[in-house]
């Protein structure tokens, strides 16, 4: 599907590396700091045993087994040539920055052309950040880190359990353009806490502080975590598909159009889930937005009229 409403991630990727890159999804054995106690315990309330992913290869592999595993993989299906160490599950900077440049060094195999790192805002820091910025520059790299936030409401962000405010994030994309890093921000926009007013706040907050990268998903909710046992006791609604819809696109709406969208709708495990998707195959219900904004004739960044004190200059217009 050609789409041209919002700035997709893979024509980003095809323009500055000339070809088509795919991911080479990466396991770590580690945890969270709000599994483990050392900000929390029990982990984020909709997180499941496998963190933020479900169809890695095992952790017990080394780190280089699993990127020439997959590389080989891609290959031979897509007859790709370039791609990007992602290292995907629970929190990657949760661990002794030595071990971190260990795993960081074994990803780097011919054909890669960046690494992607998902982490917590609250695990950033410079140590880090030097040696991804040394690492880029040596392997003429793109780095990236990847930001679970979630919603910018820290009031829900207490609700499900993360462990950190809006204030660690605003910290840890500063950090990361100090450095020249790109930053992807995870966003839930269906959360049972938030509203529509939510939803927009977390676009205008993302495009005030330049964000590169923009990552949604939709809740799912799997058997045996805390958001499975309110689910399954009625403490919580969660809202229609239609309903998504309109705040996906309304959230693209107010969202700088220069900010890259990996994604506007995540898989998701069937598998011990409670709730996924509405019943329907993701790229359904992203063709579905798609469509709706082509009809309605609108478009990502149409509504990003509020920073530089451009909302005052319309005011003044009007009168």
């Amino acid at each position: 599907m050609d789409i041209t409403v919002y700035n997709v991630y893979s024509k980003y990727l095809r323009e500055k590396f000339g070809e088509k890159v795919y991911k080479l999804p990466i396991s770590l054995p580690l945890t969270c700091p709000n599994r483990d106690g050392c900000v929390g315990t029990g982990g984020c309330i909709y997180c499941g045993e496998e963190g933020g992913s479900f169809e890695n290869l095992p952790s017990t592999l080394s780190v280089k087994e699993q990127v020439l595993k997959n590389r080989e993989y891609i290959s031979r299906r897509y007859k790709a040539k370039k791609f990007i160490s992602y290292f995907q599950s629970f929190t990657n900077t949760y661990l002794p920055l030595e071990d971190f440049e260990k795993y960081v060094e074994e990803s780097i195999v011919d054909g890669v052309v960046g690494i992607s790192i998902s982490t917590r805002p609250d695990c950033i820091n410079d140590g880090y950040l030097e040696y991804l910025a040394y690492i880029r520059d040596k392997y003429n790299l793109e780095i990236t880190i990847e930001l679970g936030l979630q919603t910018v409401n820290y009031h829900t962000l207490r609700k499900i359990n993360r462990g950190h405010s809006l204030a660690e994030f605003i910290d840890a994309v500063i950090r990361n353009k100090k450095y020249g890093i790109r930053t992807c921000t995870h966003l839930i926009l269906n959360l049972p806490w938030d509203t529509m007013e939510d939803v927009i706040e977390n676009a205008k907050i993302l495009s005030a502080l330049g964000v590169d990268e923009v990552k949604l998903h939709a809740l799912y909710i799997v058997e045996g975590t805390e958001l499975g046992r309110i689910y399954k006791e009625g403490e919580i609604k969660l809202i229609s598909k239609e309903e998504y819809k309109e705040r996906v696109i309304a959230f693209l709406e107010y969202l700088d159009e220069e900010i890259v969208i990996q994604r506007i709708i995540g898989r998701a495990p069937e598998e011990n889930a409670l709730f996924v998707n509405w019943n329907e195959s993701w790229w359904k219900i992203r063709d579905e937005i798609v469509s709706e904004m082509e009809e309605k004739n609108t478009r990502q960044g149409i509504r990003c009229n509020y920073l530089n004190g451009k909302a005052l200059k319309l005011k003044k217009i009007k009168e």
